[in-house]
Parts: structure tokens; C-alpha cells; sequence
């Protein structure tokens, strides 16, 4: 979940804080309420961005262990397509629910929990040995996946001043995106030196040590007067809650406009960074080290323009402009993509990153949607806007799938992998129809007439 930046943006589930002040929370014990945006709300929120890291690192590492799973475990293009499908579609399903919940039960023990899913996951995932295992590894991952982001921006929420908010979901972002830039080639290499079973074993023993951090130091800061007084309140029953407030977003007409120019960003990115992006590389003529460096720059360029594009919409007060331009200009790079010709790793390169660098503008749905509801409805209008994001995600990767070969050339994969730019221009036009949300710039100050002059 990448969620709202700008005034008024609010986390699923934050109060209203000011930075740095400690609450004496009745009913805590007499313990005062940690300090909100100090060493332990950094602490916090640094585990939670460790956890997306190493997520994505695993989740993009798909696109290059997927070959030797196939081969080991005999699978065509298409059955591989279609369980990084899977994964993309359970976790959307499971997204429009994970907000709500941590809302209702808060980080601790939620998120030790979602960090065990995927931890079993990453498990069985090493123990691949036909379909059947393959596409359960991918809902278990999944189930535990939907609350990385959601976590990242509850927990930035209740520990950081709402001003910070979207600053701090870009950082997590750029970070999660650099992690995969790092860890797509990281794990090509470790691949040439140990088996994609050990590899996967090792990603799942690094989940045992972020099960205990978590369980040991991840929480929610202790109540304030306002949270206490919340919590005190009759609650209603929790899935007709959710199925309420989800209604409530999917009947307002600007969150599924934003919804759709962030799904065909996102899906387009993650379809292409994670899955055919080294598969069209390799078709280009470059072997599996270098595909994967190169894909890996789609994951850099997201890395930098994550937090850019809300720094800019705010300077500019204009969120739908940045929004379009930079889905359009996602489209023209991915149209390039496909059509280069081959034995041009250079320009492949720099292509692949500019994919990665125009995504960015899948940020700016997020703000959107959140501006568009009231702020007891953020949290679920993220999660409609993530939940199609990985809806189109699963779609991309399993469309092309399904119309390859089983022995894919380039020109299969320029066929393929055509529905990409189509959507994203669809996605561009769809902004057009977005209403404002930015808020209108300040009104300058009135500077007093000097003395003796009208």
C-alpha cells in the first residue's frame, strides 16, 4: 500500500499527533506513550521496511529462479505465467482485507503473523516439485504479502506526524524497489554458485530472524485520550465493517479512476520487472547474468521517481497532470522495450529503466484515492487501489503467458507482450477523466504598506 501525501493524509487507523509529544496514557500502566517519530517509532517502522525489502527481494527474484524450477520441475512457460498469476491474484484478494484488520487489531501480533506466512512460504516454495506445490508456495507468500505495504503505512501512521506520511511511503517504496534492483542479479549470481532450493532456503531462514524481531519489538505506540477513547467504543461486526467501507470507495468514481491508472502502472511493472522482463532480454539475445542486471534497472528507476512524483505533485499543487504524463511516457518506454532490435544491451539497459522510472507515477493513485475519501476511509481506498494494481499484475503475467509457445522467439514475445502499452495508454487516457485533489497552494501573506504610503 503506497498511500496519501499532502495535508490532511492520513494511515488506516492514525490519529492526529503532534511530533514528539508523550501522551500519559490512562489505563497503560502509567507509561508514557513513546515518542512519535523518535529512535523506537524507527525502529519500528525500519523492520517493517526490512520486511517489504526482502518481500519484494523474493517476490521479483521470481523472474529469475522461475527458469530452473521449470526445468526441475517440468513445467512450461505457460503453467509458470500462470502461478506468478496466482500469486499476484491471492494477494489482491487478501489485500482488500488486510487494512481493515490491522485497523482493528493493530500491528502486534498481525504482522508477526504475515512475516510467518511468508517465511513457510519461501519454505515450500524451495520445495517445488511439480505445479501443485509451486501455486500453494504462491498463496501462502501471498497471504502474508498483503500486509508488507499495509503494514509499512499502518505503522508509519501511528509512529510518524500525518505531514511525514507520504515521505515516509515513498522512502519505503524506493527502498523496496532499490532492494530488487540489488537483489534480481544478486540472486542470478548466487545461482551460479548454489541450487535455487538452497537459495530459497536461505530466503526462508532470514524470515525465521524477522519472526522474532518482530514478535520481540514490533507494536503499536501505547494509546493516547483519542485512541483510547476509539477503542472504548462499540465496534461493529468486522467483515460488515469492511464490506461497508469498501462500497463506500468502489461507488466513488475518482478512487476507480485512480485505481485504473495505478493498476496498469503497476501491473505493467511488476509484470515486466518480475516475470517477462528477463524472458524478453534473454529472447534479445543477452544470457540470464545480464537479463537480470538489466531488469533490475526497471527496479532502480522505480526506486528513485517512487517518492518524487508526490514531492512534485505537491510543489506543483496538480496530481492528475504528473499522473498522466508519466503513465503515457511508461507506455512509450515499454512500447520501445519490446521493439528493440536485438544485440542492443545498451539501450536496453537505459530503456529498462526509464519502464521503471515513468512507473513511479503509480504513486500519485494512491494520493488520489486517499484525498478523494474522507480520512476514516484511506485505508480501505488504498487497499482498492493496491488490490487492482496486483489484479492487472496477475492479468500480465498471465496473458502472455498463455499466448506463447512452448519454445517463445522475440517476435512471439513482441506479440505477447503488446496488451502492455495498450493498457498503459488506456490507463493515460483514463486520467484525463480524474478530478483534482491537490490542494490549492497558500495564499501569500499580505505585507504591510510602508509608513507614509497608501
Amino acid at each position: 500500500m503506497r498511500v496519501t501525501s499532502g495535508a490532511g493524509a492520513r494511515a488506516p487507523g492514525a490519529g492526529a499527533r503532534a511530533p514528539g509529544v508523550d501522551w500519559r496514557a490512562p489505563g497503560a500502566n502509567g507509561r508514557a506513550h513513546r515518542t512519535i517519530g523518535g529512535p523506537e517509532a524507527w525502529l519500528v517502522w525500519g523492520l517493517c521496511t526490512a520486511f517489504v525489502v526482502w518481500l519484494f527481494a523474493l517476490q521479483t527474484g521470481y523472474g529469475v529462479v522461475s527458469p530452473e524450477i521449470q526445468k526441475s520441475a517440468s513445467l512450461t512457460v505457460a503453467q509458470i505465467g500462470f502461478a506468478g498469476s496466482v500469486y499476484t491474484w491471492a494477494f489482491a484478494l487478501c489485500q482488500f482485507f488486510s487494512g481493515a484488520l490491522l485497523d482493528r487489531f493493530g500491528s502486534r501480533p498481525l504482522l508477526a503473523f504475515a512475516v510467518a506466512f511468508v517465511t513457510a512460504g519461501a519454505f515450500l516454495y524451495a520445495r517445488t516439485t511439480n505445479m501443485a506445490t509451486l501455486v500453494v508456495a504462491q498463496i501462502v507468500i501471498a497471504i502474508g504479502a498483503a500486509f508488507g505495504f499495509v503494514g509499512a503505512g499502518y505503522v508509519g501512521g501511528q509512529w510518524f506526524p500525518a505531514a511525514r506520511y507520504g515521505l515516509m511511503f515513498g522512502m519505503v517504496q524506493s527502498l523496496a524497489s532499490l532492494g530488487s534492483a540489488v537483489g534480481q542479479p544478486a540472486i542470478s549470481w548466487q545461482l551460479g554458485h548454489q541450487s535455487w532450493q538452497q537459495l530459497l532456503n536461505g530466503f526462508g531462514a532470514l524470515g525465521v530472524l524477522l519472526i522474532v524481531l518482530f514478535a520481540l519489538l514490533v507494536r503499536n505506540p501505547a494509546p493516547g485520550p483519542e485512541q483510547l477513547a476509539a477503542a472504548a467504543a462499540p465496534k461493529p461486526p468486522l467483515l460488515g465493517s469492511i464490506l461497508r467501507e469498501l462500497r463506500s470507495c468502489l461507488t466513488n468514481r475518482n478512487v476507480l479512476l485512480a485505481a485504473a491508472v495505478s493498476g496498469v502502472s503497476f501491473g505493467s511493472m511488476i509484470a515486466m520487472g518480475s516475470l517477462w522482463g528477463p524472458r524478453l532480454m534473454e529472447a534479445h539475445g543477452a544470457d540470464s547474468s545480464l537479463a537480470a542486471v538489466m531488469s533490475a534497472m526497471s527496479w532502480l528507476g522505480l526506486a528513485i521517481s517512487a517518492p518524487l512524483y508526490n514531492v512534485l505533485s505537491d510543489h506543483w499543487h496538480n496530481r492528475r497532470t504528473p499522473a498522466v504524463v508519466g503513465v503515457f511516457l511508461q507506455a512509450v518506454a515499454v512500447a520501445l522495450l519490446i521493439f528493440l532490435p536485438g544485440n542492443t544491451p545498451g539501450v536496453a539497459t537505459v530503456v529498462m529503466f526509464a519502464v521503471g522510472f515513468f512507473s513511479g507515477a503509480q504513486m500519485l493513485g494512491f494520493t488520489i484515492a486517499g484525498e478523494s475519501v474522507p480520512g476514516s476511509l484511506v485505508g480501505s481506498s488504498a487497499a482498492i487501489v493496491n488490490g487492482v494494481c496486483f489484479l492487472l499484475g496477475g492479468v500480465l503475467e498471465a496473458v502472455p503467458g498463455r499466448l506463447l509457445p512452448d519454445s517463445p522467439g522475440l517476435g512471439d514475445y513482441r506479440t505477447a507482450l503488446l496488451i502492455m502499452p495498450v493498457l498503459l495508454l488506456l490507463g493515460a487516457f483514463a486520467g484525463l477523466f480524474v478530478r483534482e485533489t491537490a490542494p490549492p497552494p497558500a495564499p501569500s501573506p499580505v505585507r504591510p504598506s510602508p509608513p507614509g504610503r497608501a
